[in-house]
């Protein structure tokens, strides 16, 4: 395990292009900090802090002009699509991963039932939401999307982690190193406050909610998800499963929840924001605010540097790529009054950026 994180960590530094914060002049709206995970000696790893540049293929570029041209023109969009998809499932077959017995598993239980009870018929969705994702042109609704979510969430975590010599051992790495980022800010400034309940904005099928969960067993979760699908296969999972505070869920829209305020200890967004154009991201970071009680922390977790390959790929199924790596996001967390933001590379492909909604007693938290 040692070797595989230090070797990630040295991935990380590559792909980041991790910099000291003195020779880094940053462009306007480029990402913020980040850091790799690195070792010393034969000790744990350990984060070291730096600047990022905006990814170069980003924006009016003219790769990116290119896949959008690419994109326009219908058959060969089809075939990117299809070429995008086949890349998730490859990875997760050479490692493994069960993708159509897992498919197959989801589709044929009475995961229906679930549906019907966990669905609000009164909600409306936003525009952006009904649009192709992933090589679904219903999106993210529709019941194969909802049943392929873990086995492509088991293929991410090992295309972050290849060296891992388990899919269990990968996602160890992963949602370990994001997990220990939340808690470590946390600790370091709520000022002493608990984290009793959290909430798990765009929780998909409830994966990173059941993390967080067991993270924090004596906390109340709260799954929250735009796709009924999504969260009828996450309830039918939960449902088998025995935990102290069972986890709620919740169909609603993670801009406008519904929710009351100053609820919630820590908000989460684990790999939703590449997904949202970049009024939605301003919208879900602002609704995370009205929610936190003062002390509470919000997280997110998403993509951080990709190849031009894998750009070219993603877009053709993430319509609002370029706007995530567009946006300051941590600009974004401060304008919202969010305050201590930092960002780390939690893994070579991922960063977690974590904030504080500042308490009351607590006028002199950090605003870099």
């Amino acid at each position: 395990m040692a070797a595989i994180l230090a070797r990630a960590g040295a991935g990380a530094t590559a792909a980041g292009g991790l910099r000291s914060s003195g020779d880094v002049r940053r462009r306007r709206n480029a990402v913020a900090v980040v850091a790799a995970t690195t070792t010393t000696g034969a000790g744990p790893a350990v984060p070291q802090e730096g600047s990022m540049e905006r990814p170069a293929w980003s924006g009016e570029t003219p790769l990116s002009r290119l896949v959008g041209a690419l994109i326009a023109f219908k058959p060969l969009y089809s075939l990117m699509k299809l070429a995008s998809r086949e890349v998730i499932i490859r990875t997760a077959e050479k490692s493994n991963v069960p993708w159509r017995e897992m498919t197959k598993q989801v589709l044929e239980s009475d995961v229906y039932e679930v549906f019907d009870r966990i669905r609000d018929l009164n909600l409306v969705y936003p525009d952006y939401y009904l649009s192709p994702f992933h090589a679904y042109d219903e999106g993210n609704l529709s019941w194969l999307a909802a049943a392929e979510a873990e086995p492509a969430t088991m293929s991410i975590a090992k295309r972050a982690i290849p060296d891992a010599g388990s899919i269990e051992e990968a996602n160890q790495i992963v949602r370990g190193n994001w997990l220990n980022a939340i808690e470590e800010h946390h600790l370091k400034y709520s000022g002493n406050c608990q984290i009793n309940d959290i909430l798990d904005i765009g929780c998909s099928v409830g994966v990173s909610t059941r993390y967080l969960a067991e993270k924090f067993p004596s906390a109340k979760a709260v799954g929250l998800d735009l796709s009924p699908y999504f969260l009828a296969v996450a309830a039918h999972k939960e449902e088998k499963l025995s935990r102290q505070n069972p986890i709620r869920w919740v169909h609603a829209n993670g801009e406008a929840t519904g929710l009351p305020s100053n609820s919630f200890d820590l908000v989460s967004l684990a790999y939703v924001c590449h997904e949202c154009p970049a009024r939605a991201i301003t919208g879900l970071v602002n609704e995370a605010f009205r929610l936190l009680r003062p002390g509470g922390t919000i997280a997110l977790t998403d993509n951080s540097e990709l190849s031009p390959v894998l750009f070219t790929l993603m877009k053709s199924t993430e319509p609002f790529l370029d706007e995530y790596y567009m946006l300051d996001l941590e600009e974004t967390m401060r304008q919202a009054g969010f305050v201590n933001v930092h960002s780390i590379l939690t893994d070579p492909r991922h960063r977690t950026v974590t904030a504080t909604m500042q308490a009351s007693s607590d006028p002199n938290s950090l605003t870099f």
